[in-house]
């Protein structure tokens, strides 16, 4: 084995470690949030707790910048996912992300054309009493509309999203987020879905939404032509 094989293999193992750590900790910060709105808790450990926090955000803000290449990004966008259940590479991805600090924890299927996300909406997701807040629901299906590009295979922004709550969106039961694209007009991409309670049968909410269609080159474009993000270095 050559002397780069050997160091490619490091470099690997090396990516990958961040991505498992990355991952764990996307997951914790995940748990304390739904732990800390669905707890009671003493000062002296919300004092503990914000000390730690502190700490380490402070050494976590001198570190490099993290930036998001477009092509990737639009090649994302298109991946072929498979049928039956499914996972992606997109781990900052807000919504669905595994290393995201927002994310719903969703357990993605695909059956035919069609997007289908498990969730179960918790604690930290809680806007009136005992129900979901209307903007967690329209994030989840913002997200999900966005793997149906790579059934249709385009990439696209958002160029519009409409939710009708048509019943209490409730916390803590097993949800099913079900999308589609039901027709495209030259560069739009008109899709739809519904929000299910597993256990009643109910839809609770349905969406439609039209996404932009964008040349994938002009998309990597676009991404790099956007102002760096302010230094957030405190």
């Amino acid at each position: 084995m050559t002397d780069d094989a050997l160091t490619g293999s490091a470099d690997a193992a090396a990516d990958d470690s961040i991505v498992q750590a990355r991952w764990r900790a996307g997951s914790a910060i995940r748990e304390l949030g739904h732990a800390f709105i669905g707890r009671h808790a003493t000062v002296e450990q919300i004092e503990h707790l914000t000390d730690v926090l502190e700490a380490i955000t402070a050494e976590l803000w001198p570190a490099e910048l993290r930036t998001r290449n477009g092509l990737p990004f639009a090649n994302r966008q298109m991946t072929e996912y498979p049928q039956g259940r499914f996972d992606h590479d997109f781990d900052d991805r807000p919504v669905s992300g595994k290393s995201s600090p927002w994310g719903l924890d969703l357990e993605l299927h695909r059956h035919g054309d069609e997007i289908e996300a498990h969730v179960t909406l918790r604690s930290a997701h809680e806007g009136a009493p005992n129900r979901s807040h209307g903007g967690v629901v329209a994030a989840l299906f913002d997200d999900v509309f966005g793997f149906v590009l790579g059934v249709v295979g385009q990439p696209a922004f958002t160029g519009d999203l409409y939710i009708r709550y048509r019943a209490p969106v409730p916390l803590h039961r097993r949800l099913v987020c079900r999308v589609r694209m039901d027709e495209r007009q030259g560069r739009k991409l008109l899709l739809s879905g519904e929000l299910v309670d597993v256990e009643t049968g109910r839809t609770v909410t349905t969406a439609r939404a039209t996404f932009v269609a964008v040349d994938r080159e002009a998309f990597a474009r676009m991404t790099a032509e956007r102002p760096a993000p302010p230094d957030e270095d405190r």
